[in-house]
């Protein structure tokens, strides 16, 4: 299996461009920015590539007003400070590279703050994997893992001896709920019983 990862890492590299441009944030930036004749793109090139350095520039601008992480602020400010041809290459990959290294950041100090099993299962796994992986972990899959942790906790708080009705309703209700609710019974609503 560790024979497919650099084939993946290098499948990611070269879709990250595509990738990128296919999200909402970024497609209406590139919307706003598009030059008001149509210019069509053919495969393996980039919209980037016919994109003009201002045009460029105030696209790193947009990234930088949805304040980033500090590893694409810098990778940002960098291109900014140098060529057409720099701000363009921070467009087409190093924005996704910045990106990636802001999210193993991430997901390092979440594995630093005594997280439980599930969360440390899967936020390993994410860092063992792709760039795709990382940022699945942090939208969707640390959220499941933490759910998964939280129920764990709860059923442990219903098995102590001596357990109030009360607190035992409470318990139930939070697992039979959504994540939120249960992380919030977990970190708050256990205490107020």
């Amino acid at each position: 299996m560790k024979l497919t990862r650099p084939a993946l890492a290098l499948a990611i590299g070269a879709l990250a461009p595509a990738l990128l441009l296919a999200t909402p944030a970024l497609a209406a930036g590139q919307a706003a920015a598009a030059p008001a004749k149509a210019t069509a793109i053919t495969a393996g090139e980039s919209p980037y590539d016919t994109m003009s350095d201002a045009e460029l520039r105030a696209e790193v601008n947009r990234i930088l007003a949805g304040k980033p992480g500090k590893g694409v602020t810098s990778a940002a400010h960098k291109a900014l400070a140098g060529t057409t041809e720099d701000v363009r290459t921070f467009l087409k990959t190093g924005l996704a590279k910045a990106q990636d290294e802001d999210n193993m950041v991430a997901i390092l100090r979440i594995l630093g703050g005594k997280p439980g099993k599930g969360v440390t299962r899967e936020a390993n796994k994410a860092l063992d994997g792709t760039p795709a992986d990382r940022t699945a972990f942090l939208k969707t899959g640390l959220r499941l893992a933490q759910a998964e942790d939280d129920r764990v906790e709860a059923f442990r708080i219903l098995a102590r001896p001596g357990l109030s009705d009360a607190l035992r309703a409470a318990a139930v209700k939070a697992i039979e709920g959504t994540p939120e609710e249960l992380r919030y019974f977990i970190t708050v609503g256990q205490f107020q019983v």
